[in-house]
């Protein structure tokens, strides 16, 4: 296998992972035992935004791009694949944070669902 190829692969995952992340709550609700996935991968996304850090992958990523003949690239996942999409402009500290509260957000909203709809069972 490539190392092109492996470096695809792990951006490939990474992005599941932001999916997973940002939206897999709604999986949650008609499969409640994917919390125990869930929620440990909302507060690993959530603080890696918060802190400013980065995800295991990105250093992966690099390094197979690196191996295969590229250069790699500095900053996260986000910033370097999505941002330019969403935003024109640089990854700033304030959308980081953004995103990690949006994460919280929605996150949060689909758990309070969860919690009211188990409430609602036992109360019948």
């Amino acid at each position: 296998m490539s190392y092109r190829l492996l470096g695809d692969l792990v951006v490939v995952l990474h992005l599941l992972f932001i999916l997973f992340v940002t939206t897999g709550g709604l999986l949650v609700l008609s499969r409640p035992r994917l919390a125990l996935l869930h929620l440990p991968a909302v507060v690993w996304g959530a603080l890696i935004e918060f802190t400013g850090g980065s995800c295991p992958l990105t250093p992966l990523e690099n390094h197979f791009s690196r191996l295969a003949g590229s250069q790699g690239y500095d900053g996260g996942f986000i910033d370097h694949y999505l941002l330019p999409i969403i935003y024109p402009e640089e990854l700033t500290r304030e959308i980081q944070i953004g995103l990690g509260l949006l994460v919280v957000a929605i996150n949060a909203a689909v758990y309070l669902l969860l919690v009211r709809r188990s409430l609602r069972r036992i109360r019948k």
